[in-house]
């Protein structure tokens, strides 16, 4: 039986008057500084068609074969990290961060499927590295927009039921005030704007991006922003999900520089890059923030688009060591220090689904077809 309640609930009240005040929120929708194109105009029907049959029917190589190496990182979290700075990437765009002593969760999304329904809809390559009653003590959870892939209803409720504080775009706090979330322990943020976090030294600053949201029929009644999370030493750069956009440069400017630099990469295709990164604009989009080490998210978990499962990361890592470019690339469920790594661990070439030809392998991103909506 569906839940409606996996689909939030519309801002109202003091929240509905903050979003009216944001300077991107025009005749009701939020909307990107730089406009975002419908993909699909111009596109023949019979084409529409076509993508819409593929997506429907998957495609070869879209997930893996065999299961995905995942490490249990709970005897490493145990003790501290020595340089102070430890991440562990636990699926998709779900990361934890530990710096300077403060543990950050971001897009936290534990549950099997990234969809509003529990027996349809895209369902994870592999088991959660770590339970969410296994991780240890949270300070903070960012949330960047209200995607499935990215704001996950049943691990909101659980986290719901501690004192974790919640830092999220304009909107997204209606959601989680609606599942359970006690007001208090919410920070919307519009972009450029800061939170001091109350107990820990911790701020939490929402900056651009170029997407679109919504979780049923009403879209963009929400925000979307990445964000920059700063302890004493380190800052860490989350875009969310997000195409490529000139205002990476100001926040270069503005935020950075930046000791680690999460970009997603994944859910791709040529004609969704005002919406997505993929890996080649990823990698221009690190040039705009001012460099850094680069740990490549939203990949590996979920099929949410048309291109072989590992071909976003092949794809960077193949560009990243033309452009010798730093990229941390961990198992999942590994901790890492990023200024400890030296060189990228392809572990996913480990994975090879049956009847996967060599060109797959290898990334072919002129095969892609549009991400789906939500991703």
């Amino acid at each position: 039986m569906f839940d409606p309640r996996v689909l939030g609930a519309a801002p109202h009240g003091l929240r509905r008057e903050r979003i009216g005040a944001s300077p991107r929120f025009v005749e009701g929708r939020f909307e990107n500084t730089v406009p975002v194109r419908d993909p699909m105009r111009g596109v023949a029907f019979a084409d529409r068609a076509r993508i819409l049959r593929d997506f429907a029917t998957r495609g070869r190589a879209r997930s893996p074969g065999t299961p995905l190496p995942v490490t249990r990182p709970l005897e490493i979290w145990r003790a501290p990290p020595s340089t102070g700075f430890r991440a562990t990437w636990l699926g998709h765009s779900t990361v934890l961060l530990e710096m300077d002593g403060v543990r950050v969760l971001t897009d936290p999304v534990f549950g099997e499927r990234a969809s509003p329904f529990a027996w349809a809809g895209p369902k994870r390559f592999h088991v959660v590295p770590a339970t969410l009653a296994e991780l240890p003590p949270l300070d903070a959870v960012v949330v960047s927009h209200d995607h499935y892939d990215h704001l996950d209803y049943p691990t909101v409720r659980e986290l719901a039921r501690t004192d974790v504080p919640f830092f999220t775009s304009l909107g997204v706090g209606a959601h989680l005030e609606a599942w359970g979330v006690a007001p208090s322990r919410i920070t919307e943020l519009d972009w450029w704007e800061e939170a001091v976090h109350p107990t820990k030294d911790l701020v939490v600053t929402a900056a651009p991006s170029r997407h679109f949201s919504g979780r049923g029929p009403t879209a963009n009644a929400t925000a979307w922003s990445s964000f920059v999370v700063s302890s004493k030493n380190r800052r860490v750069f989350f875009s969310g999900d997000t195409g490529l956009t000139p205002e990476y440069e100001e926040i270069g400017r503005r935020l950075g520089p930046f000791d680690l630099v999460m970009l997603e990469v994944g859910a791709y295709h040529p004609a969704w890059d005002a919406i997505h990164l993929g890996p080649d604009n990823a990698l221009e989009a690190l040039r705009m923030l001012g460099g850094g080490t680069l740990l490549p998210v939203h990949w590996g978990t979920f099929d949410l688009a048309l291109h072989p499962w590992q071909e976003p990361v092949e794809v960077l890592a193949r560009r990243a060591t033309e452009g010798r470019v730093h990229v941390v690339t961990p198992r999942l469920g590994a901790p890492v220090e990023p200024t400890e790594v030296a060189a990228m661990d392809p572990w996913w070439r480990e994975i090879e689904p049956a009847g996967e030809s060599d060109e797959a392998r290898r990334g072919d991103a002129t095969r892609l077809a549009p991400a789906a909506r939500g991703g």
